[in-house]
């Protein structure tokens, strides 16, 4: 396939990148600082480099980057407070620049909690996501919002420009993500997360999303992935 991958240097998207490439797909890959990516994939012809900084989105590359795509990947979010409103805006962009060239797959990552976190699109939520038990409800759920209040509003309102999209989306909510080695086995859930599923390593969330791609079940949906 013709993947295009978005934050391609980021802690899931080089994974991503990583395994598409073992898996034989031709990739172009979206990146603020192509200094990040390795030699190795750098000298590989099998990957075309598109620069762009989806904080302030360029709409010519971004149709550069996804015109002729299978599909997008996106690994796109905040790493800081400073940087929060990038998977919003960044992902309105690729929105517009897929419609614009006729590129209608897309997967992204989100996060567990944000089934239940207010957006413009769902300003009331429900107020536990029918996965998660009596813990996650009542401790750690809300802490874990409060701390990451802003990273995710910022992931609600970036779901919410998917669903207006018009464009064959699906969301993947991981729990506490880890670097631990990937192991290929993780449980997934529908429309809810993944119960006791605290915490998973960034190349199974990788893995999780390439699976995806051929799978029409998943458009249109949220899917939690957790060990």
């Amino acid at each position: 396939m013709k993947l295009t991958v978005v934050a391609a240097t980021g802690g899931i998207g080089r994974l991503v990148l990583d395994q598409a490439l073992a898996a034989g797909h031709d990739i172009t890959v979206l990146v603020r600082n192509p200094d990040r990516l390795t030699p190795e994939q750098r000298a590989s012809d099998r990957i075309r480099v598109v620069t762009a900084d989806l904080s302030a989105p360029d709409p010519a590359a971004l149709e550069r980057a996804v015109d002729g795509a299978d599909a997008v990947l996106s690994g796109l979010g905040a790493r800081s407070n400073a940087e929060a409103g990038v998977a919003e805006r960044g992902t309105r962009a690729l929105v517009r620049a897929m419609r614009s060239t006729g590129t209608r797959r897309i997967v992204v990552v989100s996060a567990a909690p944000i089934g239940t976190v207010p957006s413009p699109r769902r300003p009331a939520p429900p107020r536990h996501d029918p996965g998660d038990g009596f813990l996650m409800r009542h401790l750690l759920g809300p802490a874990v919002k409060t701390a990451l209040r802003t990273h995710y509003a910022d992931l609600a309102r970036m779901e919410d420009e998917l669903r207006d999209s018009g464009l064959d989306w699906t969301v993947v909510r991981p729990p506490r993500l880890t670097d631990k080695p990937p192991t290929g086995s993780y449980r997934t859930a529908y429309g809810r997360n993944v119960r006791g599923g605290w915490s998973i390593p960034r190349g199974d969330v990788a893995h999780h999303m390439l699976s995806l791609l051929d799978d029409p079940r998943t458009v249109h949906e949220t899917v939690a992935v957790a060990r």
